[in-house]
């Protein structure tokens, strides 16, 4: 994977600049006044959004509903995985310990071999926190049961060093940078956050994501917030207690300045904060209005693993197709599935799933603008990482 010279950089620090200031939709058409002495120059055409542009006009509703998906396919051979993501055509993968071989040569040439689109390669996430969520074997680098203990310069150093692990293994996003807070050492996150206060949580989530700037895409997680919900969402909806004034103080404040230091991905969560919204943040548009218009984040928007939802043995959470229609009508821009080799062991479709969020789009359910302009999104984070 090359990725274009400098745009990176400048995505990692703002979506809106390296697409042209906003989808074409809504952008303000220039202008140039003539005057008698003036000679008329071109308006100038930014290649980025025109790339973009033009890939959006020419995807069907479906295929802008595939290239949503981030999922997994198992096992280390690249064939069979990019045969699978040529047959569904993500917009990502995201890798787990079972897709890593035994050295960074051998995981870089797995990632290379992946996506057969070099204008807009796929998105290669993973979850490296390091600590007690690590793929990469080798990164023996600190993580927040360490760093939320330790001077802020060590979650620089290791962030640093963490984020070129995973450019050097041509990984492309990190879902590793935990923007919980917590002081309570029973909380299921309590080991994984990078602050037991807001202010040094978010004094250290500043540093991580400045210091992964340029090497891979940040992700915060688990908005809004983990800390003060009981539980583990692998296997439940926990539910926070806090107001939502109380939560502008304590869990917000790593999130926002996490989106001030620029990064380009939040992901949601799905936990539950009845003061706000009774549905789990992760499918809740409430929520996702919260993250853009009080905390301004105009990147992408990603869910944790969707078959969490499946596997809390609530009714209400039981279709996983119902599930993803309310993922992406809440506000996500991509949906992750942590899928088996057969996603039928898992009561997933991908054909029916893609299917019927196209049929909640025609019956309303769903804005197609609002499609579009996720697709955007991610199309704008993709381009940056071609040849």
């Amino acid at each position: 994977m090359v990725r274009r010279a400098g745009a990176m950089a400048v995505l990692a620090a703002s979506l809106v600049v390296l697409c042209g200031c906003a989808p074409s939709s809504t952008r303000p058409t220039p202008t140039s006044e003539a005057t008698p002495d003036a000679v008329p120059t071109a308006t100038a055409i930014d290649p980025v959004r025109l790339a973009v542009d033009e890939r959006l006009e020419a995807m069907t509703l479906e295929q802008k509903i595939r290239s949503m998906l981030m999922l997994h396919y198992p096992g280390t051979d690249p064939a069979p995985v990019r045969e699978f993501a040529d047959q569904v055509q993500p917009g990502g993968l995201i890798l787990m310990g079972d897709n890593i071989g035994s050295s960074e040569e051998e995981v870089r040439a797995f990632t290379s071999a992946l996506s057969s689109d070099e204008i807009f390669p796929m998105l290669l996430g993973i979850d490296e926190e390091g600590g007690d969520v690590t793929r990469l074997p080798w990164d023996e680098l600190p993580a927040g049961s360490t760093l939320a203990d330790s001077a802020p310069e060590v979650t620089t150093e290791a962030f640093t060093a963490r984020s070129e692990l995973l450019e050097n293994a041509g990984l492309s996003v990190n879902f590793g940078i935990v923007a919980d807070v917590t002081a309570d050492p029973s909380s299921f996150i309590y080991y994984r956050v990078l602050g037991h206060d807001p202010a040094s949580a978010a004094d250290r989530v500043t540093r991580a994501v400045q210091a992964e700037s340029g090497h891979v895409y940040s992700t915060l997680k688990h908005f809004p917030g983990h800390g003060g919900a009981p539980g583990d969402s692998h296997s439940s909806i926990p539910v926070a207690g806090a107001s939502l004034d109380e939560w502008r103080v304590t869990d917000a404040v790593p999130f926002a300045a996490g989106i001030a230091a620029g990064a380009p991905l939040v992901m949601t969560a799905h936990v539950a904060y009845p003061a706000v919204d009774s549905a789990p943040a992760s499918l809740s548009a409430a929520w996702h209005n919260i993250l853009r218009d009080e905390l301004g984040f105009t990147g992408v928007t990603i869910t944790d693993d969707m078959l969490m939802l499946q596997r809390n043995g609530l009714a209400e959470f039981a279709d996983p197709v119902e599930n993803a229609i309310r993922a992406i009508a809440a506000g996500n821009d991509m949906l992750v599935y942590v899928l088996p080799a057969d996603p039928g062991d898992v009561d997933i479709d991908l054909d029916a799933l893609v299917s019927s969020v196209a049929a909640a789009v025609d019956a309303g359910r769903i804005s197609e603008d609002a499609i579009d302009a996720s697709v955007d999104r991610l199309l704008c984070l993709r381009f940056a990482l071609g040849g």
